[in-house]
């Protein structure tokens, strides 16, 4: 990607800069409340809400609990270093990988898809970005260890949970409380590591049996990592959340939760021209859910879900202007989107069948402003761009065909449009009126999956393949943020066309006490495939969003072995394959085939463990083609690298986990990745790719009581 646009964190067609706010008093309300339910008096009651007995192990690999679906706790300590974001935590299950973004915000991939191909929902609800080109991905807004559980369904093989993922879907979800008598309940970690880094996560409910209040508070800080040359990389960040839900449970089959949560923070980029100054959230949700309604009703639920990122990205926050250049001096914008967002559904059981079906909804606006200068930007009022809605309709139908045999089968129906408010386009000199000012697009989008799953008699063994299609409105990065759309088009608003993938998904598993092992293959077509293509211009790199054709093919395979009571095994297998089968060329921005291997020995309240990482070659490119944040610039070797961990649990309360993460301090960089910028002391006309933490000592302490 241009130097000019990937380093502003925008679109080549957008030159905007940004600044950074805080939200010190809610901060600090957090704070008081997190305090007070850690008295002594919030510590008596071990039987209440969430608090579970600690694992004495750390995580180094998941397998999936169903076809295509993994299901974790993302609590738990694994290594690599516990995560600061969603995309770091989603790049430690097999098949996933992240565009890095510095030290903190990556983007997150799954076989090689990226962006909206992924649903991303936080309970029940999107958090969009606002950064035209992704430097606050929706998973910035993610602090993992504040949630639950993290469910992830690879494919287009559900419609549950909105339109398009056509690659999967990825579910951060808190679950409610749920307390039999008055009493209390709090979980609570600080991990310190390398480089300066230090989080704390306070996590705690009060209630009874007519509802509860839960707050979590969450900071995590770092400083510029070295690689394993010892060189320092900009990549330090700051970031903090602090989230309120009130539910009130007046009988067992009854929900009704209000939920509140503000977040911000900074982080500098050694990949961008510009840093994110702020990364400010405001969330609000409130859903009902009604059990056991009648015989065949069994569930209702219904939620509304609001969600407002405010994003600065500026280059004198975190750095100092470079003097020279097109960046020469102090300049920001400051970027905001609005998500307002509902859902409804029922789930109806028959003998051998169950229906989940619904309709949702979700409207949301995006706004800049921008101007040179030190905070000039915020005497400006903002700009209104776009403008996007989206109605659907779905249904999920389970059949138990037999005692061994079940057929799931889902479709939907979407409404998408969105409207082009830009009256010009362009910046400076190239300013001009904008063709599609005031335009409206909209399509009819059809989806649907059907998956057969077959139970050996013989062999505790799942045999399972699934067809599955959707067809996905182009998002915001692919409408508004090229220079321009396919050749001889007005521009990308006007030209690019919906997406529309085809995906047999296939593979088995199976598991005994001794051996649990598993395999995901998938093959597909994808019609319209959105693909970026960057040259040099006379404002720096200019993009062309084009739609092309493309084929898919890849898979997972893991497997986990108790040699002994006290020794296991783990090994996992990634491959992702693509082809624009329009000119022949292999489909950019797929990461290499990815393999880690597990050793762990575990004996009553402790554990050791090692975990391996081999990543191959990845000389399958096409230069200076990919998507809004990166393209292909240069074949990368392939690496190793070795980590260690361990863990003990003092008591059912405490633990303590500890790791060295590439305890070589091996020199390596990722394919995905961004071309370090010049501002940094990276070559301007020769692309380096931005290298990975050398050698990171880490420790984390949980606490549940």
């Amino acid at each position: 990607m241009s130097r000019f646009s990937a380093d502003t964190g925008l679109s080549p067609a957008q030159v905007i800069f940004t600044q950074n706010e805080s939200s010190i008093r809610f901060r600090h309300a957090t704070a008081i409340l997190c305090s007070a339910l850690l008295a002594p008096s919030a510590l008596a009651d071990e039987h209440a809400g969430h608090s579970e007995e600690l694992s004495p192990t750390v995580i180094t690999a998941i397998a999936p609990s169903s076809p295509l679906t993994i299901v974790t706790n993302p609590k738990d300590p694994r290594q690599p270093v516990p995560a600061s974001d969603g995309s770091d935590y989603l790049k430690t299950i097999p098949g996933f990988a992240q565009v890095r973004n510095g030290g903190t915000n990556g983007d997150p991939v799954l076989r090689g898809m990226f962006g909206s191909r992924l649903n991303i929902l936080t309970n029940g609800g999107m958090m969009l970005g606002a950064c035209p080109g992704r430097m606050d991905a929706p998973t910035s807004y993610i602090s993992p260890e504040t949630y639950d559980k993290l469910t992830v369904i690879k494919g287009p093989q559900t419609v549950l949970w909105g339109p398009g993922a056509s690659a999967g879907t990825i579910l951060f979800d808190r679950e409610p409380e749920s307390f039999g008598e008055l009493g209390t309940r709090v979980n609570a970690s600080v991990l310190a590591g390398s480089n300066g880094r230090f989080d704390k996560v306070v996590d705690a409910a009060a209630g009874g049996p007519l509802g509860y209040v839960r707050v979590i508070g969450n900071t995590a800080q770092a400083d510029d990592y070295k690689d394993g040359n010892n060189d320092t990389v900009a990549s330090r960040y700051d970031k903090w959340n602090g989230d309120v839900a009130l539910g009130w449970t007046p009988d067992a089959d009854t929900l009704l939760e209000l939920t509140a949560g503000k977040g911000d923070g900074e982080a500098r980029y050694a990949g961008r021209g510009m840093d994110g100054s702020q990364f400010k959230r405001e969330s609000l949700g409130l859903r009902f859910e009604k059990s056991n309604i009648s015989d065949v009703l069994e569930k209702l639920e219904a939620q509304v879900y609001y969600n407002y990122a405010d994003h600065v990205m500026d280059n004198y926050t975190l750095r100092t202007p470079s003097g020279t250049g097109m960046m020469a001096g102090p300049m920001a914008s400051n970027v905001d989107r609005r998500t307002l967002g509902a859902r409804i559904k029922g789930t109806w059981r028959w003998a051998d069948v169950q229906l989940i079906s619904g309709i949702d909804a979700q409207t949301n606006e995006h706004r800049q402003r921008s101007a040179m200068g030190v905070d000039t930007y915020k005497d400006l009022p903002y700009t209104k761009d776009a403008d996007f809605h989206n109605y659907g309709v779905f249904g999920e139908l389970t059949w138990y065909a037999a005692e061994r045999d079940r057929l799931i089968s889902g479709a939907r129906l979407d409404r998408a449009s969105a409207k082009d408010f830009r009256q010009t386009t362009g910046s400076g000199m190239m300013t001009r009126p904008n063709p599609t000012a005031d335009d409206t697009r909209a399509d009819t989008l059809p989806s649907g999956f059907m998956r057969y799953e077959h139970d050996l008699a013989d062999s505790p063994t799942t045999l399972y393949a699934g067809l599955g299609h959707t067809q996905r409105f182009p998002d915001y990065w692919e409408l508004f943020s090229p220079n321009a759309g396919p050749a001889g088009s007005v521009n990308a608003f006007d030209s690019i066309k919906p997406e529309k993938t085809t995906q047999l998904d296939f593979g088995l598993q199976y598991k005994t006490e001794e051996l649990e092992a598993w395999a995901s293959g998938y093959v597909g077509q994808v019609r319209d495939y959105i693909l970026f293509n960057y040259s040099p211009g006379m404002m720096g790199m200019t993009s062309q969003a084009e739609n092309i054709d493309a084929r898919i093919m890849g898979g997972e395979l893991g497997a986990a072995y108790n040699f002994t009571q006290n020794w296991k095994a783990d090994a996992t297998l990634a491959y992702a394959w693509g082809e624009n089968s329009s000119d022949g060329n292999a489909l950019p921005q797929m990461p290499p085939l990815d393999a880690r291997f597990g050793l762990t020995y575990s004996e009553d309240n402790w554990s050791a463990g090692a975990l391996w990482r081999v990543v191959a070659a990845q000389n399958r490119i096409d230069q200076n083609k990919g998507n809004v944040v990166g393209k292909d610039f240069d074949k990368t070797p392939g690496f190793g690298v070795f980590s260690l961990n361990g863990a003990y649990r003092i008591n059912k309360h405490w633990k303590v986990s500890s790791g060295v993460d590439n305890l070589f301090g091996k020199a390596y960089a990722e394919h995905l990745n961004l071309a370090g910028n010049a501002g940094f002391g990276y070559p301007a006309n020769d692309p380096q790719a931005i290298k990975e933490p050398g050698r990171t000592l880490w420790t984390k302490v949980d606490m549940s009581f």
